[in-house]
């Protein structure tokens, strides 16, 4: 089975914040930092069971794969059901179905104390701070973070593999327009399919447990839940004007076209996004 040719993501046990700043921020080049979140109380302290018994009761949404699908449930949940239900199904099966971008801040504000905020990047959000879950076997499709923020990715409990590459790289993996994703097999690459994929430049990463991803901004990012996993991602934004502008276009044009064409025509509109897509090359 063809595979693509890698980089491996550079890795440190710690790092200061000038040297993170000038070697990996600066250059929008990712890093795996080992022992970034060691003292984190959450590192220790948020265990399925613990999330089960404080807050089982919460009813939560979650997404499986028809969220990147033309139709109904395009950027949209599955369903909703209780925290309880949804660790207990992390667990112990393997699907697809995750939560994500699910918001401690505002959610469960009292989590945010678990969490010791780092130095070495400036300007993290205390509002936005995200988890994700996921089921062994879970999915989440290349794509990149529509307001090209930075994020630190800190996997709290299992393991997950990670394939990145540089915004610039969207060509080659034959991104959609108006949307911030690729529907590439990333895993099981057809190049003649998507003939884009033998120039396509990245790296491919396993984050083990208690380990610290750095994403620059606007990377395109394809996750899978080699184990039962969730983690937690802080946000900084783009710290360009260009990026600032680029993010608040996703957000304020694109998107609401995207959305606004799947209601009017979801597999039309589906049909032509692939369709230019596979026109660039």
């Amino acid at each position: 089975m063809p595979e693509l040719d890698l980089q491996p993501v550079e890795m440190v046990s710690s790092i200061q914040q000038q040297e993170f700043e000038e070697s990996y921020f600066k250059p929008l080049r990712p890093l795996v930092i080992k022992d970034l979140a060691k003292s984190w109380p959450a590192s220790t302290k948020w265990t399925p069971d613990f999330f089960k018994e404080q807050y089982g009761d919460k009813q939560v949404k979650v997404y499986d794969s028809s969220f990147v699908s033309a139709g109904k449930n395009y950027m949209s949940k599955s369903k909703s059901i209780s925290f309880r239900d949804y660790i207990d199904t992390v667990v112990t099966k393997q699907q697809d179905l995750r939560m994500f971008l699910y918001n401690i801040k505002s959610e469960i504000p009292e989590l945010v104390d678990d969490i010791i905020f780092p130095s070495i990047l400036k300007g993290i959000s205390r509002n936005f701070v995200f988890m994700f879950f996921g089921c062994k076997g879970s999915v989440t499709q290349m794509h990149f973070d529509i307001d090209m923020s930075h994020v630190l990715h800190t996997t709290l409990y299992g393991k997950k593999t990670v394939y990145l590459f540089p915004y610039e790289q969207g060509k080659n993996l034959h991104g959609y327009p108006f949307t911030c994703r690729s529907y590439v097999d990333i895993e099981r690459p057809d190049f003649e399919q998507f003939p884009g994929l033998k120039d396509v430049e990245g790296y491919k990463v396993v984050l083990e447990r208690g380990e610290t991803l750095y994403i620059p901004s606007g990377y395109w990012h394809h996750f899978v839940y080699d184990e039962p996993s969730y983690a937690i991602s802080l946000r900084c934004p783009s710290q360009t004007w260009t990026g600032k502008i680029h993010g608040a276009f996703n957000l304020l044009i694109l998107s609401p076209i995207d959305r606004l064409m799947n209601k009017i025509s979801p597999q039309g509109w589906f049909n032509w996004k692939q369709q230019q897509a596979l026109k660039t090359h």
